[in-house]
């Protein structure tokens, strides 16, 4: 290994916000939490898919091929946030206490929300994420064959809680 010392990805002015999955050595590292105390945690992501006329009339008919879309990417939604520290590099597995993800039609959108909650010593953004990704993607391909212009867009956090970084909520505009 080179011991010469490099340009730190962490070398950045105090002000700035450090970058968390970075060691010294400026190579990618699992967080040690630790020293952490476990505290309740929790977090809701959004996200939609834009999908066409007649494939929102088939999901109102409940009459896709591979059965309720609806039912089925609400559970491969759960499912995701369950593996998300087997998907994404450098995530915390977690215990997670609840699970939810509701779906809605409204007119040729789907909404998707995820909500997860733990007691942990690390945040459970990611696996709120990682729901409505699934979901999204689940839709997806449930609905392909009906429609291949579907849209997945808009995934993002809007809450979370616990930890020291305490509560954050985005603001939704009206």
């Amino acid at each position: 290994m080179n011991d010469q010392p490099s340009a730190q990805p962490n070398d950045q002015p105090s002000n700035q916000p450090q970058l968390t999955h970075m060691n010294e050595h400026g190579h990618a590292s699992m967080v040690d939490v630790s020293s952490k105390p476990i505290t309740a945690r929790g977090a809701i992501a959004r996200g939609r898919v834009q999908i066409s006329k007649a494939l929102a009339d088939r999901i109102n008919a409940n009459d896709i091929a591979k059965g309720n879309l609806i039912d089925v990417a609400r559970l491969a939604g759960i499912m995701g946030a369950k593996k998300t520290g087997e998907l994404i590099p450098l995530c915390h597995p977690l215990g997670l206490d609840s699970v939810s993800v509701e779906i809605e039609l409204e007119g040729t959108t789907m909404h998707i929300e995820a909500q997860t909650k733990c007691s942990g010593r690390t945040g459970i953004e990611m696996e709120a994420l990682t729901a409505v990704s699934i979901a999204a993607l689940t839709i997806v391909d449930m609905g392909k064959a009906v429609d291949k212009t579907m849209v997945i867009e808009g995934i993002r956090l809007v809450e979370k809680w616990g930890g020291r970084s305490g509560h954050f909520k985005v603001e939704e505009s009206s």
